[in-house]
């Protein structure tokens, strides 16, 4: 029987983490290997009028020319899929699928523009799905409409909200849909935003599941991730979790996770900064470790992503290094500062 984790240290509690715009792009991933699954999770009325025998194909050139002819400010998820209907009314249809991770006033106003446009251009119907991740729970727009001299306008889509399957843990837990692991996930990003030890009680137990529930080598590794991506730790305890981890793995016989490139957060960018050298892209690096810093301590003002951009490599490098040491972005500053930028 594999031993359960230590109780790890006390940590420094951290400051609140937000999952910025450009970071949610790791839901691309997701779509583009379950699409089918993520739709039979989160849409399954829609998921059973699809005939996915015929398969599917994903339009996003051609979504970004759209995008980009649009005054709307672009989003960096969203996905546009032609499909076949099974009841032949329709010679095929087109699935807009986007997923939205804060409050935006014109949200619903850019969906309709996203519509219009796209129904222009290829004169075929247009269905689309939002996937809220956000944590407001008064927010959760479906329609765009006005009225004007008499006209009106009513446009409804398709939404759902993962803070609505908060109620559902024990649905999820036995759910075995990929989507249950990613919403569980999400969850627990939002209820540890402050709180690092319990963290990583339940990202080990979601890793745990992903064995358990008997996936294939590839599902689990692209889930955890997902895990990895946004249940972030604090080093000491992500040593701590590789430990436990591969603890399981010898007693379970499951090879899975330590076969893989190192999993936590700081190998990952330490793997980046490699990369880059090898590569020589300076730019790939220093963006690397701007999407860390968004990710634990939300936006970066122009002149600290300037600063970091500015930075050579040993400089990223040793940045990389200290990254996880700091609790605010006046560490940041501080730290910047003595490298008398």
């Amino acid at each position: 029987m594999a031993k359960e984790p230590k109780q790890p240290k006390k940590t420094k509690q951290p400051s609140q983490q937000t999952l910025t715009s450009d970071e949610d792009s790791v839901w691309k991933d997701l779509l583009d290997n379950y699409l089918v699954e993520f739709m039979e999770f989160f849409f399954p009325d829609a998921h059973s009028k699809i005939d996915w025998q015929r398969g599917f194909k994903f339009l996003d050139k051609e979504l970004q020319k759209v995008v980009r002819e649009s005054d709307a400010k672009r989003r960096s998820v969203d996905k546009l899929v032609q499909v076949w209907l099974k009841d032949g009314t329709e010679s095929w249809v087109l699935l807009h699928i986007e997923i939205q991770g804060q409050w935006t006033e014109d949200f619903a106003e850019r969906m309709f523009i996203y519509q219009y446009r796209i129904f222009d251009r290829y004169r075929h119907k247009v269905a689309s799905f939002i996937l809220f991740s956000d944590d407001n729970p008064n927010w959760q727009p479906n329609k765009f409409s006005y009225e004007l001299l008499g006209a009106e306008l009513i446009w409804h889509y398709n939404t759902i909200k993962v803070l609505n399957y908060k109620s559902q843990w024990t649905e999820l837990e036995q759910n075995l849909n990929p989507f249950s692991i990613v919403v569980m996930a999400h969850l627990k990003f939002q209820e540890t935003r402050n709180n690092f030890n319990e963290r990583y009680q339940w990202k080990w137990i979601l890793i745990k599941m992903l064995y358990k529930r008997g996936y294939s080598k590839k599902d689990i590794l692209e889930l955890f991730r997902f895990l990895d991506w946004i249940l972030i730790l604090p080093k000491e305890l992500e040593d701590q979790l590789n430990l436990d981890i591969d603890e399981f793995e010898r007693s379970n016989s499951m090879p899975y996770i330590t076969t893989w490139e190192r999993r936590g957060i700081e190998k990952g960018l330490q793997q980046g900064l490699q990369q880059g050298l090898q590569q020589g892209l300076q730019d790939g690096e220093s963006n690397l470790l701007i999407h860390m810093l968004k990710r634990r301590f939300g936006q970066l003002s122009d002149e600290l992503t300037s600063k970091v951009k500015s930075l050579p490599i040993p400089e990223l490098e040793s940045l990389g290094e200290a990254i996880f040491d700091f609790q605010s972005l006046s560490d940041l500053e501080l730290w910047l500062k003595g490298k008398q930028l």
